[in-house]
């Protein structure tokens, strides 16, 4: 526990308090428990206030965040959309096989592309779970891991992120026969200032960092509902096989 002085204030010594002296400096000043204190002609003491400043050393935090909602419009054949969107996650096609792998029935891994943040490389990694819905789906994030610079790896304890992509479907408003496939996502991250950015401005950094996430929601969600799209028109013909569609370029 240190006194630090407020700025203007005359300095008589330097002060340490440590914890078993607190006690100590309580009975000269009662106000000290509370975090700081007034001495007057206590000793050799002048007037002076001292504050007790026992804040630990925590490092700046960012948040970034960005949302985007894309639509596609789809041209519904004999096997309606609904009962697609209906089909268990088990039974999805691998839509790009290069940026997506599955886990398990309900969980995939995915890829995401290279990114350029300032100056160094990010590739988020992306464990994700399916949830089914009466009107289509709900993606959640499960965990996130990053590659990349050397200083981007050493940030995957300091950083938590979330994202919800809502997928799902409804009546086009042009036409009677058509259908629309809507993605509404929404991606939050928080992480710990690395120190080699820490003389860039905090809002900097998160204007920055939440430009770059909404550049790529609006790369790779268009192309996911495509992808969608492609893979419901495989199914409805009968095509068993289902293809991951996909190359892994954007």
């Amino acid at each position: 526990m240190a006194l630090r002085l407020p700025s203007g204030a005359a300095a008589v010594g330097s002060v340490t308090v440590s914890s078993q002296d607190a006690g100590g400096f309580s009975r000269i000043c009662p106000q000290l428990r509370a975090g700081s204190c007034t001495f007057r002609g206590v000793g050799n003491w002048n007037c002076v206030r001292a504050v007790v400043d026992n804040t630990p050393n925590v490092k700046q935090r960012a948040k970034l965040a960005a949302s985007r909602v894309e639509k596609v419009v789809i041209k519904e054949s004999e096997k309606p959309l609904a009962e697609y969107m209906r089909l268990p996650a088990s039974q999805y096609s691998v839509l790009d096989a290069e940026r997506i792998e599955r886990v398990d029935e309900n969980s995939f891994r995915c890829y995401a592309p290279r990114l350029k943040f300032f100056n160094f490389e990010v590739g988020p990694v992306l464990l994700v779970r399916v949830e089914e819905q009466p009107d289509g789906c709900c993606i959640r994030l499960l965990s996130c891991t990053l590659e990349g610079s050397p200083i981007v790896v050493a940030q995957n304890q300091k950083f938590t992120a979330s994202m919800v992509n809502r997928v799902s479907y409804r009546d086009s408003k042009e036409s009677s026969t058509d259908k629309e496939l809507i993605s509404d996502t929404t991606i939050q991250v928080t992480l710990e200032i690395p120190d080699a950015v820490s003389i860039i401005p905090k809002s900097a950094i998160e204007g920055t960092g939440s430009n770059v996430l909404a550049q790529v929601l609006k790369v790779m969600i268009p192309r996911f509902l495509a992808q969608l799209g492609k893979d419901y028109n495989a199914w409805a013909t009968g095509d068993a096989s289902r293809k991951p569609l996909g190359t892994g370029e954007l």
